[in-house]
């Protein structure tokens, strides 16, 4: 008793911006259906799942669907059918908290940043030579090139050390200037010769060691010097509970800080004053004067930050100009980014940006990226929008579905369409210019989505996944997913989450498992072990290049677009399901949606005839079966 319902049906404004608590969840079943598998090395296998239409649904219906193993895919809600299909797909999520980057993960970060600060060395192909020029002319004009780029390549990188040397002097030489005006100024003695200032490079090795220190660029410990003079030249406070280290008096009595602390503080506000510092700002760290990158973007979502400005050494000009000359050629950072989180419509520039992606990435025909196809996919969405509230409960943004805009200097580089949930944030596609493949924006915009879960958790404490899709173990462009960890996928059957380090040796031999069968005791060690006829596991697809550069996996946060065209799946009438299989579900409060009225099934059975009652019976107990007693309760299942 499958019903059909067209697209045209649903709508992108489904739900309005009703509140969850005032909103209701209308679905209709559209049975089972059958698409080709894009996942598969060879051709004309089948994926089948079960298939809902939604008119709306609340975001915490949604939530506890996705904990079932369903996806969305525009209006379509659909659920594959794990003993099936020929590549079970399983949900994967992480616990955002407990997400540390791996050292890849960790690499596309900083290519980012030094995309955005402009030393990110992007190689271009090469030009080719005219067509009546013979190869040894090609390959001899190729040498003399290379040895001239080489040459100048040298000589510009032996320029920009030279005025990064002469730009460290000038920060020396003003260090020294503010050191001599304190001890003028009756803040340091001046009968003591003082110590120089020494400015040094901060090195990459040492940035990572500490935390936000991707914008520093210039470092001096003149503060732990002067302290360490001051000291040895005035009497010491042989009674004073802090001890030697931090406090003496001068001539006069009066006790003096001497802690390198306070130096460096009193320096970096003498130095601030003299505001000759373009493009650098100043700051004092445990003694430390620290030099920083002058720009910093708060721009992800609303309320968080994105650091854009990244340590490359400012740049002056010869010797013979004045230090403020110098100081003023210092280069800003190039470019910013922004990310920005909009409700889910129409965009004429995002779709422009999702045309150029399917065409180049896919291969996708002009034909087949159509307005409408693109509408139905990733604009329309039966969530029901819950506006931010001020309890701690609702995100600033909301709930509901989203696209999150990546802009560089007012240029969209890619789109991440996402539901953000009571419990997670969902990744449901991302696409991006193809001209920027170098960046690795796939797996850049996971670490920003997660990141986002991060950041949000102290407006909405439920808030605490990352949710990435379907993985299929058998596909090697879907392996990445795992790669963020802690992972866990879902047990098809039982709907616990198993930790993916214990259900990856189980799907190595078998393709669909119900891995809530093997649990783990406290050393992982497996209580049950594989039958030895397992199913077969379908062969792996070639790995993938697994450079950041251009990596296929950057196109696979994406879920099968099952309405992207008219001719996409095909519903399938036979239901194969036994009545053994469905008499188990409990039916009778399921509710019914009839036009404008809500009835429980066993108020309105008595109304059916014994043939209509039954076939109606059988329906909703494989719809309880797919989506659990509760959800049946509380979504309405739409009979017109």
């Amino acid at each position: 008793m499958a019903r059909n319902v067209k697209n045209n049906e649903a709508s992108s404004s489904a739900g309005g911006t009703r509140s969850s608590n005032i909103g209701e969840s209308v679905v209709v079943d559209v049975g089972k259906c059958r698409s080709s598998c894009g996942y598969c090395k060879s051709g004309g296998r089948t994926s089948v799942s079960h298939g809902l239409w939604a008119h709306s649904i609340t975001v915490d219906d949604y939530q506890d669907l996705l904990d079932r193993g369903w996806r969305r895919s525009g209006c379509f809600v659909y659920k594959p059918e794990m003993e099936r299909t020929c590549c079970p797909s399983y949900t994967i999520r992480l616990k955002a908290g407990a997400f540390v980057p791996s050292k890849e993960q960790a690499r596309v970060s900083r290519r980012m940043l030094r995309f955005l600060d402009g030393t990110l060395d992007v190689k271009r192909p090469e030009l080719t030579e005219e067509k009546n020029t013979s190869k040894a002319s090609c390959s001899l004009g190729s040498n003399e090139a290379s040895r001239s780029m080489t040459k100048a390549s040298s000589a510009r990188n032996f320029k920009e050390n030279d005025e990064e040397e002469q730009y460290m002097q000038f920060l020396s030489d003003q260090i020294d200037n503010v050191v001599r005006a304190c001890a003028l100024g009756g803040e340091f003695p001046s009968d003591i010769q003082l110590p120089k200032a020494s400015v040094k490079k901060v090195t990459q090795t040492k940035k990572k060691l500490i935390e936000g220190s991707e914008d520093l660029l210039y470092t001096s410990n003149i503060s732990f010097q002067i302290a360490a003079t001051l000291r040895r030249s005035m009497p010491v406070e042989k009674d004073n509970e802090l001890g030697p280290l931090r406090n003496s008096k001068d001539q006069n009595g009066c006790t003096v800080d001497l802690s390198p602390k306070t130096v460096a503080e009193k320096l970096v506000c003498s130095l601030n004053q003299l505001g000759e510092f373009c493009g650098s700002s100043i700051r004092a760290c445990n003694g430390h004067l620290n030099f920083y990158s002058g720009t910093r973007q708060a721009s992800f979502g609303e309320g968080s930050a994105l650091d854009n400005a990244i340590g490359q050494s400012p740049k002056v000009g010869g010797s013979k100009r004045s230090c403020t000359e110098k100081s003023r050629e210092c280069p800003q950072p190039r470019q910013k980014i922004e990310i920005k989180m909009k409700k889910s419509s129409f965009d004429p520039e995002e779709y422009d940006l999702y045309r150029r992606y399917q065409i180049k990435v896919h291969k996708d025909s002009p034909d087949q990226v159509t307005e409408s196809s693109y509408r139905r996919f990733l604009v329309d969405t039966p969530l029901i929008f819950v506006p931010p509230s001020g309890d701690g409960t609702v995100p600033p943004c909301g709930f509901g579905s989203f696209h999150q805009q990546y802009v560089i200097d007012g240029r969209l580089v890619a789109v991440g369409v996402v539901d953000i949930l009571p419990r997670c944030l969902s990744s449901k596609y991302l696409f991006w210019d193809p001209d920027l493949a170098f960046l690795s924006l796939g797996k850049y915009s996971a670490l920003q989505e997660i990141g986002w879960v991060k950041e949000n958790q102290v407006h909405c404490p439920s808030l605490q996944y990352y949710y990435l899709g379907y993985y299929i173990h058998s596909c090697s462009k879907m392996r990445y997913k795992a790669g963020y960890r802690p992972a866990e996928l879902l047990c098809p059957l039982r709907y616990q989450w198993v930790p993916f380090d214990i259900a990856s040796p189980l799907l190595d031999k078998k393709s669909y498992v119900v891995l809530s069968d093997f649990g783990t005791t406290q050393n992982h060690e497996f209580q049950h072990q594989l039958p030895e006829n397992s199913v077969e596991l379908h062969p792996n697809l070639d790995e993938e290049d697994r450079s950041d550069i251009g990596s296929d996996e950057d196109v696979e946060m994406a879920e099968p677009a099952f309405y992207g065209s008219e001719n996409d799946s095909v519903p399938e009438t036979n239901d194969l399901t036994s009545n053994d299989e469905l008499k188990d579900a409990e039916v009778s409060n399921v509710l019914i949606g009839l036009k404008a009225s809500r009835l429980r099934f066993k108020d309105l059975q008595r109304a059916l005839g014994p043939a209509e009652r039954r076939c109606l019976e059988l329906e909703l107990h494989r719809y309880v079966r797919l989506v659990g007693t509760s959800l049946s309760e509380r979504m309405v299942y739409s009979l017109g």
